[in-house]
């Protein structure tokens, strides 16, 4: 059997599951990397590997033994410095090692963006170690938000208000690191009037951007998002204007999660991810062309649609509440009784409390009538713990 194209996806996520349907459609083969069999997209792939993608000759050894057209990043842990080697030895990475080296870290791109490229961000330091954490924190004044400079889904991060937390939320950081840096961002709290996500494909004729995905969070994580989310003509000006700055910057193919708060006309940027974005699964429902759709495009080297489109949608995630290897789900039905709505269940072997499992999808006449129904759709479904 022939194919387009050979992908080695390194994380096997939900994000990396869509992914996988996405190329695959597209005739690519794909061999799916994770820490722990079974992944979500592993399910779908062509084959598959297990292996933490930090141990370095794992890695080497998977895209030496694979030969793959492109190795495709889908998470943050990754040995970067592997991913240089490999693309040094003729190997395309996506979208390159520097922006995966660069994005791997909150420090290496917050630095690119605002000491490099001039971008508006907020007030912050680094920290690695509690007394630096508090004199980080006279800089930026309370409220702060510290988080780990490499984690994943906001995990690790926290509001800070008072210098009494400034240790519990260090030490919340520093459980919930990934990587091998005990080091923090402690930033200013930027009192925004919303924040965005604007998915920015970089392709090899130009930029698209889609319309912007507002989105609301929790314990640092992603709990709703909806497309599109009203914004002046001037504030999405500025933001795909820093979107363009610091994609074009980064270099290469594929799609870019770039977020933004947003405060009136004010555009702040906050962070990027090269890859697709946990917020962007409501394009699942909103754009004719899913955000892996654009990702699988850009990355193959095939046509992108110079403009983007979204009808009223939203998403919702389904979370777990305990720790389970054994897992089923009920009320489907119910929760897709509603026209508009859907659902996507990852099939995590295991769950763990507020473990991302699912999400609601919605389509309506407006944004807030779509998170609704996305939000009820969520709440119905109920996740049965079998041990």
């Amino acid at each position: 059997m022939a194919f387009t194209a050979k992908i080695l996806l390194l994380g096997s996520g939900e994000l990396g599951r869509e992914f996988v349907i996405s190329a695959k459609r597209l005739g690519a083969y794909v061999v799916a990397c994770d820490s722990y069999d079974n992944a979500p997209a592993m399910q779908l792939a062509d084959a598959r590997e297990v292996f933490s993608m930090l141990d370095a000759e794992k890695l080497r050894e998977a895209a030496e033994k694979h030969r793959p057209d492109y190795i495709v990043p889908e998470i943050e842990a990754i040995r970067t410095s592997v991913l240089a080697d490999l693309e040094d030895g003729g190997f395309t990475i996506v979208p390159s090692a520097r922006a995966a080296q660069l994005t791997m870290n909150r420090d290496a791109i917050r630095d690119l963006a605002a000491n490099e490229l001039g971008l508006v961000t907020s007030k912050y330091l680094y920290a690695k170690n509690l007394e630096e954490v508090c004199a980080a924190a006279e800089h930026t004044g309370f409220p702060c938000v510290i988080k780990p400079v490499m984690s994943s889904s906001g995990k690790g991060q926290s509001t800070v208000r008072e210098h009494a937390k400034l240790e519990e939320a260090w030490d919340y950081a520093c459980a919930n690191m990934r990587g091998d840096r005990q080091r923090v961002i402690v930033e200013q709290f930027v009192d925004f009037d919303y924040e965005i996500t604007l998915l920015t494909v970089r392709h090899q004729d130009g930029v698209t951007f889609c319309p912007p995905i507002g989105h609301r969070q929790e314990r640092g994580d992603y709990q709703e998002s909806w497309q599109p989310t009203p914004m002046s003509e001037a504030a999405i000006a500025k933001a795909q204007e820093m979107s363009r700055k610091v994609v074009d910057n980064l270099g290469g193919y594929g799609l870019f999660g770039v977020e933004f708060f947003v405060k009136g006309e004010e555009v702040i940027f906050s962070e990027l991810s090269p890859r697709p974005h946990d917020t962007g699964m409501v394009t699942l429902v909103s754009q004719n062309l899913t955000e892996f759709d654009l990702h699988a495009r850009a990355v193959l080297g095939l046509p992108v649609p110079p403009e983007m489109r979204a009808r009223p949608s939203a998403s919702a995630v389904i979370l777990a509440e305990r720790d389970s290897a054994a897992l089923s789900y009920e009320c489907l039905a119910e929760a897709l009784e509603e026209p508009g709505t859907d659902l996507r269940i990852f099939a995590k072997p295991t769950s763990r409390p507020y473990r991302r499992m699912g999400v609601a999808l919605a389509t309506a006449g407006d944004t807030d009538e779509a998170r609704r129904k996305a939000r009820d759709a969520a709440h119905k479904v109920r996740i049965v713990y079998g041990d």
